[in-house]
């Protein structure tokens, strides 16, 4: 796995401890599995190979965006806690 500068880093530091090992967990799964359930692991709808680490923790949803490399390696952008269903855009943005 390859993170890429210190978003994830900086997302990491929110997160209370079982919210981080869950995100671990899923992350190991990621890494471990062929395929790999959308529930884990989603494409972001008209974002071509941009992809979403899903996790759930007591009822908190979080999101970390993320990409394949060439060794299939994933690439770890930003991370953020949802709170709607939708995604929003402000997370998509370089801003």
């Amino acid at each position: 796995m390859v993170v890429y500068g210190n978003h994830f880093k900086e997302f990491r530091k929110i997160l209370d401890r079982g919210a981080l090992k869950k995100l671990y967990q899923v992350l190991t799964l990621i890494m471990m599995l062929d395929v790999i359930p959308s529930k884990f692991l989603k494409a972001v709808k008209n974002v071509k190979g941009l992809y979403e680490i899903r996790t759930e923790y007591e009822d908190n949803i979080y999101r970390v965006f993320c990409c394949f490399d060439e060794g299939d390696l994933v690439v770890l952008f930003n991370g953020f806690h949802k709170k709607t269903q939708r995604l929003p855009a402000k997370e998509l943005s370089n801003e």
